[in-house]
């Protein structure tokens, strides 16, 4: 039931009689007025009630869960999505056969997909969300390449005493080598160039 059209002696009964009925908060409703309520002659005979009608708001996560599952069956790969519900927002977890085509190189593809998908979680939500798209652990394995690959550049920079500059890489995976390279301090990270080709420059103190 997505929708219901209910009456009660007031507005404010008409859409409590309502909320009842679809089980939900008043947050999750729209709510449209058919007809005010209406007081008969001497307050008695033709008295006309209030009708309103509710219509449930869509589910910020199931519309983006959805928008996924589509665009994944027209790329022709078959997966599973899992939702999973974690401290800073929502996990959608994909496994399948062919699960290299949505992450792409450097995971570019699973980012991509990720941005769109949180766009249309936020189209509807009344606060932000955000939803993380994994492949099959793919995060987890990027997380520990890059953190292996700060500590490799940390090295080379004391070692040589000069700056390096990195491939260009998406906010998140810049994160990671901002926070690594933080622990110790004896070297200092600053982002530099625009998106796309934004990258890290690391450099010694």
């Amino acid at each position: 039931m997505k929708n219901v059209t209910v009456s009660g002696k007031t507005i404010e009964e008409a859409v409590d009689a309502g909320l009842d009925k679809l089980e939900v908060e008043k947050e999750n409703v729209n709510i449209k007025v058919i007809e005010e309520p209406q007081k008969g002659f001497l307050g008695l005979i033709g008295n006309r009630p209030a009708i309103v009608e509710l219509t449930l708001k869509p589910d910020p996560c199931q519309e983006a869960l959805n928008f996924l599952r589509d665009t994944i069956d027209k790329m022709g790969v078959e997966v599973s999505i899992e939702k999973e519900e974690v401290k800073d927002g929502f996990v959608f977890q994909i496994t399948g056969e062919q699960i290299g085509i949505l992450i792409g190189k450097r995971g570019q593809t699973l980012d991509s997909l990720q941005y769109l998908v949180n766009l249309v979680a936020n189209r509807y939500a009344n606060e932000y969300i955000r939803i993380t798209l994994d492949a099959e652990g793919y995060r987890e394995r990027r997380k520990q390449a890059l953190e292996q690959l700060a500590e490799r550049i940390r090295n080379k920079v004391l070692r040589m005493k000069k700056e390096v500059r990195l491939e260009p890489m998406s906010a998140q995976e810049r994160k990671v080598i901002h926070t690594t390279l933080q622990k110790d301090g004896d070297v200092k990270t600053f982002s530099s160039g625009e998106e796309p080709n934004r990258r890290i420059v690391v450099a010694p103190k």
